[in-house]
């Protein structure tokens, strides 16, 4: 999906445990993965941003745009900040962040499970932009 690598926090689950070996179908070996030093919230986020990154948090926000924005498709190394399922990203994440985008939405659903919406949203920005738009 275009993806080069992923990023954990300390709070994140090992890659390496039988369940994410296996859910994953092996893809954890055969992409590049790294625990960040610091929480995203602890300066996590100024790390990725002094290395050349933008960072964009997928949160259900009044500021967020959606994750096909020219905006976004614009950026030349983006970290994608995706919470977990139950609380999703902390407040103070989400204002560290450059942008906020969500996945839009239908028939009033508000939300997708973690990995589905990671799928949707490395899949979107990995696409070309649409010089339509």
């Amino acid at each position: 999906m275009g993806i080069d690598a992923v990023l954990l926090s300390g709070s994140s689950c090992d890659p390496l445990n039988r369940r994410c070996v296996r859910v994953s179908m092996g893809t954890v070996f055969q992409l590049p993965w790294a625990f960040l030093d610091r929480s995203l919230d602890d300066g996590g986020l100024l790390q990725l941003r002094q290395l050349g990154f933008s960072s964009v948090a997928m949160a259900l926000s009044s500021n967020a745009i959606p994750i096909n924005h020219p905006q976004i498709k614009a950026l030349d190394r983006l970290a994608i900040i995706l919470g977990n399922e139950g609380d999703g990203l902390p407040t103070p994440v989400i204002g560290h962040c450059d942008l906020v985008a969500q996945i839009p939405m239908q028939n009033h659903v508000d939300s997708l499970n973690v990995a589905a919406a990671a799928a949707v949203a490395f899949w979107e920005v990995s696409r070309p932009l649409d010089p339509s738009c």
